[in-house]
């Protein structure tokens, strides 16, 4: 162990630890739960620490050695190199003051071993005169939170929602000729082509894919600025754009000042409404999955419409036994996500005058529920939906003995003759013609025609 000062005093910290004695302080005061803040919520912490030391410089605040010294750690941090000196616990104080300071004393001690000196002696970067200039945790974390959050939405989440919508259209039109029966209260319905069906996740996920690049404009607008309560107090009016500006420059993402500093401090509705459209994209997925392993139920005593890759034995008991467990997957990921949405509104209510205390949760919540809508979207995509084939046997045969097929003899014989139709067919085990010509309802060439499931899928005039 070593020792370290900050305000309150002396602490001892782990000799090898890059962090100082106030992130040692939240070591101990917060064993709570094991989960540390999220690996993208450190690197945007690096991100935006990088933005702020060059803001300073060009403002002629920061000397340019203590600048590139500031942005060297930092880059580390961005990089993943220094994951492990940020062991401050997600459950902390409620504006990430903590993470904030963790941020600050490991660039702080990592410049000291560039320097060649003690670790902690602060020395030639001070952690919160140099690394925290013009800064405030209130208004960095709420920035690094956004920061963060859009990165990992357009690096993670766009990319997986679309390689999952190419999978599925590659299916749609593959399965284009196809005809098969629909349903609707999951009970048989008028025919329509299996990529028809498809093309409905095909839009879903093309819908979700727009969804999430939303999620990115609600998150472009920075607190960074607003430092203690909004006011901006010890910031130079001019560092808040600059900081903007390059953060703009870096990730390609249109971060702007945010328009009121007090909102952008004291409430987290853009995160809410993030979470929001994150439990929607989790409803799409759900309806996809479900519908998926549905129509590939069976494989004798279900639908049995689809055949879904085989990934691993379905039962300790059962031999040969193969269970749809991409589609049960990505169920559990939304279930997940919506669950983690509710977390994130409840979080956002806790606005109390200037300041939201809850920022380090919705970093975990939201974090999270973009890695697992990611991971799980991918997943599913490679290992389920690429290796779908149609049952085309099965297919044909359920088109073949639909009642429902009577729908498109409204035009010829009226709604009433056809249902009378179609409860004969049931009741006596018929097919729809065999009703009609034993009833000499329509003639036999009339009946073909009007009962090709080709003629229903597509509307006619």
């Amino acid at each position: 162990m070593r020792k370290e000062k900050d305000s309150m005093g002396e602490m001892e910290v782990p000799e090898e630890a890059l962090y100082g004695a106030s992130t040692q302080r939240a070591v101990l005061n917060f064993p709570i739960s094991g989960h540390r803040m999220p690996v993208g919520f450190i690197r945007g912490l690096g991100e935006v620490k990088w933005a702020c030391a060059t803001a300073n410089e060009k403002l002629g605040r920061l000397p340019k050695e203590k600048a590139d010294l500031i942005r060297r750690a930092c880059e580390e941090v961005v990089e993943g190199k220094l994951d492990e000196h940020f062991p401050v616990d997600v459950f902390q104080t409620g504006s990430g003051t903590s993470s904030n300071m963790n941020l600050n004393e490991v660039v702080s001690n990592r410049v000291c071993q560039y320097a060649g000196n003690p670790i902690g002696s602060k020395k030639p970067i001070h952690p919160n005169d140099d690394v925290n200039m013009g800064q405030s945790s209130n208004d960095i974390v709420p920035t690094v939170l956004h920061v963060s959050l859009a990165l990992a939405i357009k690096n993670k989440l766009v990319p997986a929602l679309q390689h999952l919508h190419d999978e599925l259209d590659a299916k749609a039109e593959a399965f284009k000729d196809i005809i098969k029966i629909g349903r609707t209260h999951l009970m048989d319905a008028t025919p329509l082509s299996l990529g028809q069906e498809f093309s409905g996740y095909v839009a879903q996920t093309a819908k979700a894919v727009v969804r999430a690049q939303e999620c990115i404009d609600k998150l472009e607008e920075l607190a960074i600025g607003g430092t203690a309560v909004g006011t901006g107090i010890n910031c130079h009016p001019e560092f808040p754009g600059l900081v903007c500006e390059l953060l703009r420059e870096r990730t390609g993402i249109g971060f702007r000042e945010a328009d009121n500093h007090f909102e952008a401090q004291g409430g987290r509705d853009d995160c809410v409404e993030v979470a929001g459209i994150l439990t929607t994209i989790a409803c799409s997925l759900t309806k996809i999955a479900n519908d998926i392993r549905l129509l590939g139920s069976g494989p004798r005593s279900g639908l049995g419409e689809l055949t879904l890759p085989a990934t691993q034995p379905g039962s300790s008991i059962m031999p040969g036994k193969v269970n749809p467990v991409m589609s049960e997957m990505l169920v559990q990921v939304s279930i997940y996500v919506t669950a983690l949405g509710n977390m994130v509104a409840m979080c956002g209510r806790d606005g109390h005058f200037e300041l939201n205390v809850t920022i380090p949760a919705i970093a975990h919540a939201l974090h999270e529920a973009v890695v697992v809508l990611s991971n799980g979207a991918v997943t599913f995509a490679d290992r389920c939906v690429a290796g779908i084939e149609p049952n085309k046997d099965v297919i044909k045969q359920h088109v073949e003995r639909s009642l429902m097929l009577v729908t498109a003899l409204n035009p010829y014989i009226g709604y009433d003759n056809a249902a009378k139709v179609a409860k004969k067919a049931y009741n006596e085990n018929k097919t729809l013609k065999e009703v009609l010509l034993e009833d000499k309802l329509m003639k036999e060439e009339d009946i073909d025609k009007a009962l090709d499931p080709s003629d229903m899928i597509h509307p006619k005039a």
